[in-house]
């Protein structure tokens, strides 16, 4: 027996000297424990494996909490300089794993990242939770902000103390014991459906194809099929079986994403295979099936709701709208129908065209959502003699980079190096480095640009590391990732103009991020609030379509010939076709988002589809328009962050209407007075000031809603 318990002790001592030798080669072989020597400190991303994530993350909120122990437990009184300036120092480490982690389950993720994804989001929803509910901290901060006067603060300290002890008592910290608890829970539930809702999402989107034979491709153009034969030939070579393989040989592939289902909805002559593609976009999440998220988008409706009445807001956009410009559910509301009303009744007329088409064509059916791309397109044609297909050969995405490069030098002297010294973590990607009119470093911008299916939907922009002057001058680290087409053959990735605006918009969201030169990270870049914060982007879209830039980078591919006056005199012409169509889809998501966070913590929520339809024919939304997104796969408010703030790219868009007409009125777009102030006023401050006293201070007055009725054509001013 006692013989037994000897061996049985060496063997739990050998075990453990084993896990205490794997645990110290873990943590000399974890990337993210050690500094990185690397260009511009970026990531070593072939050094970085999955299984590096959980035990950095994990060791990252032991340090993290260990940190914050130390704030609270300073036997010093609290100051501004050991607690406010402290907490910008603490969890370097969950940061630095957080910045790669998140940005590559967006970008690039895999099923061992997914899963790592969900186990993770409610454990670290509940560490942000031990910080901001810790009776001890909160103390410190309110010791100080009692005492601000007394301070000394500069406006940017005061502003930091302001918005620190905002988040602690918009987080609970003056809540009871038990209270604390149930935000505690409910945050940790809404992590995981939130989670569980974007990964649906990406299943669903996925989980489509349209594969079609030769005689499948009536109407289509060369390089659509060509682009459709590269998608099937890329799935075939993936395939693991013959039977797959057999599958995708000699056919012809779309998918439910926008870069390959918008092509097909424009120029496919079979109306029944475009209704099929259709019918899957605007289904996905809502099959019945394991990635249904009708239930998940209910619930995380519902307890937002009930957060919102425990922390003392009647509903979650009340809550959610203290910290906007626009400050209350009525003010979005205005805002929101003072467009709607023109943009429904200009949508009801685009129908009504598009209808003349078909009859003319001698055809038995009516408009319905899946004919809008192709019957809009043809009575373009018709009014502006427009093709898209003409002046996409100028817009290859080399030459789309190369005009805003060059916008972004002639409004700031900013210049761009593509470097290749710096690791990127998927061959897509493309590095530059940015440097300041006086030559010297300012950040370094990585561009990942095509579709994949492994990248979520859509476009946005996101940093691996950020900017601070705390302790010493550090530059970011900005990433932009779209889902634009993929090059064929020798030809290049070709844009539509709406892909151009859109890079054009994901770099000015990359400027406000790499421009920024603020002494508080935690202040930087695009921190501030979300109907400001689309701004920037959206005001540098207003540059795309300038003849004077169009003429230095749109260059056809293969001639070199300079896009022609009369095409770019045509796409200005048209600029404000299909208004009716884009205001009303994006104002009827607008209105949706608001309308699931204005309910009550009391309401009864069973279902999400009848909820939706109630919210769309109380503002008579036609049935040949859908809402840009569906309840279903609205990620922007169910697994990003804009709920209850969708609204604010219609926010920021009277913003930059009324700030691009600033630079109209001098007759110089690139007036470098106005630059300077645009830089000095929005793109280098952060939220270091109130976001509507820094628009005032560049333009000198309030915004007003006159330029954006007359740049989307609602200002009465179209036939």
């Amino acid at each position: 027996m006692k013989k037994l318990f000897i061996i049985a002790t060496v063997a739990l001592f050998a075990a453990c000297q084993t896990q205490k030798d794997q645990t110290e080669m873990q943590a000399v072989e974890n990337p993210f424990y050690v500094e990185w020597d690397t260009p511009f400190g970026a990531p070593p991303f072939s050094q970085i494996k999955d299984e590096h994530y959980k035990p950095a993350f994990e060791k990252g909120m032991k340090d993290n909490l260990a940190e914050i122990d130390a704030i609270v437990n300073n036997p010093e009184a609290p100051t501004f300089e050991n607690t406010l300036e402290e907490l910008e120092r603490v969890g370097k480490l969950l940061t630095k794993v957080q910045r790669v982690f998140y940005n590559l389950t967006g970008s690039n993720t895999n099923p061992k990242m997914q899963e790592l994804e969900r186990e993770l989001s409610p454990l670290i929803s509940a560490h942000y939770d031990k910080i901001t509910l810790n009776a001890g901290l909160f103390k410190r901060i309110e010791a100080i902000w009692q005492s601000r006067e007394s301070l000394g603060l500069n406006k940017e300290q005061l502003k930091l103390l302001k918005d620190t002890r905002k988040q602690f008592v918009r987080s609970g910290a003056l809540l009871n014991e038990e209270e604390k608890a149930q935000i505690t829970k409910i945050n940790t539930e809404i992590s995981e459906l939130t989670t569980a809702f974007g990964q649906n999402l990406l299943a669903e989107t996925n989980g489509f194809e349209l594969v079609l034979d030769s005689t499948d491709l009536d109407g289509l153009s060369e390089s659509i099929i060509a682009a459709a034969a590269e998608s099937a030939t890329q799935k075939m070579e993936k395939a693991e079986t013959e039977e797959e393989k057999a599958k995708y040989k000699d056919k012809y592939v779309f998918t439910p994403h926008r870069s390959s289902m918008y092509p097909f909805l424009t120029e496919s002559n079979r109306r029944d295979l475009r209704e099929q593609l259709y019918k899957a976009y605007v289904q996905r999440g809502d099959n019945d099936n394991a990635t249904d998220n009708k239930e998940i988008t209910a619930k995380i409706a519902k307890l937002r709701a009930e957060r919102a009445k425990l922390m003392g807001y009647e509903t979650h956009a009340h809550f959610v709208l203290e910290e906007r410009m626009l400050k209350t559910p009525e003010e979005v509301y205005d805002l929101l129908m003072q467009l709607w009303k023109p943009a429904l009744e200009r949508a009801k007329v685009e129908v009504a065209d598009m209808q003349a088409v078909v009859d003319a064509e001698g055809k038995d059916f009516e408009i319905a959502g899946w004919d809008w791309w192709q019957y809009s397109e043809k009575v373009r044609k018709a009014k502006y003699d427009l093709d898209e297909a003409a002046i996409q050969p100028y817009l290859s995405l080399d030459n789309v980079l190369n005009g805003v490069f060059a916008t972004t030098n002639k409004l700031w002297g900013l210049t761009y190096t593509e470097i290749f010294d710096v690791e990127v973590y998927h061959p897509d990607a493309r590095v530059w480095e940015v440097k300041d009119k006086d030559g010297s470093h300012l950040g370094i911008f990585i561009g990942d640009y095509f579709t994949r299916s492994n990248k979520r939907g859509g476009a946005w922009m996101s940093s691996f590391k950020g900017q601070s002057n705390l302790d010493g001058r550090k530059r970011p680290i900005v990433v932009n990732v779209c889902n634009f087409p993929a090059p064929i053959g020798d030809a290049p990735s070709l844009l539509t103009f709406e892909h151009v605006t859109t890079l054009f918009h994901e770099f000015g969201h990359a400027m406000h991020g790499i421009m920024t030169d603020v002494t508080y990270g935690s202040m930087s870049g695009t921190s501030g609030p979300r109907d400001f914060t689309e701004f920037p982007a959206q005001l540098l879209e207003h540059w795309a379509s300038e003849p004077e830039i169009l003429k230095t980078f749109a260059t056809h591919y293969e001639t070199g010939e300079v896009i022609p006056d009369e095409l770019i005199a045509k796409l200005l012409k048209a600029s404000k076709f299909n208004q009716g169509f884009a205001n009303t889809e994006y104002l009827a998501a607008s209105l949706l988002d608001m309308d699931w966070h204005t309910i009550k913590a009391d309401e009864e929520l069973k279902d999400a589809d009848a909820f939706e339809k109630a919210s769309l024919d109380k503002i008579g939304l036609i049935d040949e328009i859908a809402p840009r997104y569906r309840s279903t796969y609205f990620a922007h408010i169910f697994s990003g962050g804009y709920a209850a703030g969708y609204y604010g790219y219609v926010h920021s868009a009277v913003l930059d209407s009324d700030a691009f007409e600033a630079f109209k009125e001098t007759g110089d777009v690139f007036n470098p007075e106005l630059a300077a102030k645009l830089r000095k006023y929005v793109y280098e401050k952060g939220s270091t000031e109130e976001a509507k006293d820094l628009y005032v201070q560049f333009r000198g007055r309030e915004p007003e809603i006159d330029a954006l009725l007359k740049v989307r054509g609602l200002d009465g001013s179209m036939e």
